[in-house]
């Protein structure tokens, strides 16, 4: 299978490249670098510069593609509800320059990068694909539109699709191949293992006093390893034919911040520094993901997803 990756160069794209090529595919990877690293590109890859709101380059990307991997997205919560126009542009516009070059090339299927953002808060701590929408910020507002944009094209173009919504997308590659580090980091993990190695002061955390064991936010982390395990399960599915699905992507377990900071202190041997901060709005005490229908259509669990491994083959990376 020739595979378009669209934002491959990524954190969580360049583990899903990793994943596509062990599986066999022909891997070609779309990014304008803006966050992408080309530390991140392996040597099998043809790269293709160009940006997603360049529809010229996407016209030519998509040439001789039979599927594509759409990673490409503007995704920090806070900036998405200060500046929308950006938001909208890159993720809503973006993604439908990808899919009208797809139909103009006779591309068929996408696997699309969505969010549990879609979820906004939910009413009950797991979570399974039922639990209506109801995004809370502008970011889980792109996420859920492209998701009825897909519904829509596949109707009208026949373009089949799989979107996963990821929970807390975690850890790094166990064999070392993905060498980038996000820049600005803006997720938990990153920002305790830059205090850890010492590139960051203290961290910060948004909260103690919710009705968790320990006062903090309990959040479901899922290895990136496993994320892009379930890309390769979903563009097989794709390709055998069968019909469009929106799938969550977790463990169905939950971890509070002040979990991940002991057992990453334990794990290093390094003190992490922290100060309590008042709640961010909008943030919810728990979230944990039912993916029961992943494992059901197609196959995926998360093996990778232990808390341990998450926080080691993190350290792994940081400490270089």
């Amino acid at each position: 299978m020739n595979v378009l990756i669209v934002g491959g160069a990524g954190y969580i794209g360049a583990h899903v490249v990793k994943a596509c090529l062990s599986a066999g595919m022909t891997v070609s990877v779309f990014d304008n670098l803006s966050t992408g690293k080309k530390v991140n590109l392996f040597p099998q890859v043809r790269f293709i510069p160009g940006d997603i709101l360049d529809t010229k380059a996407l016209d030519a990307a998509m040439q001789g593609q039979q599927a594509v991997v759409h990673l490409a997205a503007k995704k920090a919560v806070g900036e998405s509800m200060e500046n929308p126009e950006k938001y909208a542009v890159n993720n809503i516009t973006g993604t439908l320059n990808v899919l009208n070059a797809m139909g103009k090339a006779g591309v068929r299927h996408i696997v699309f990068s969505s969010s549990a953002a879609v979820y906004g808060i939910p009413h009950i701590p797991e979570i399974d694909e039922t639990v209506p929408t109801n995004p809370i910020n502008f970011y889980g507002f792109t996420k859920r539109e492209i998701e009825r944009f897909l519904v829509w094209y596949e109707r009208l173009r026949g373009i089949t699709f799989v979107a996963l919504r990821y929970f807390n997308a975690v850890g790094y590659d166990a064999e070392g191949d993905i060498r980038g580090l996000e820049s600005h980091p803006q997720n938990l993990l990153p920002i305790v293992m830059e205090v850890a190695n010492g590139t960051r002061q203290e961290l910060s955390i948004f909260g103690h006093d919710y009705p968790t064991p320990d006062g903090t936010c309990i959040r479901d982390y899922v290895h990136v390893t496993d994320l892009a395990i379930a890309h390769v399960q979903a563009l097989t599915y794709l390709a055998s034919g069968k019909a469009s699905q929106i799938l969550n992507l977790g463990t169905g377990k939950g971890h509070s911040v002040l979990d991940i900071v002991r057992r990453t202190e334990t794990l290093t041997k390094q003190p992490i520094r922290y100060v309590f901060a008042p709640r961010r709005h909008g943030d919810p005490a728990e979230l944990r993901a039912s993916a029961a229908k992943a494992k059901e259509v197609l196959g995926w669990q998360a093996i990778h997803s232990d808390l341990d491994t998450i926080i080691l083959t993190t350290w792994a990376r940081y400490q270089r």
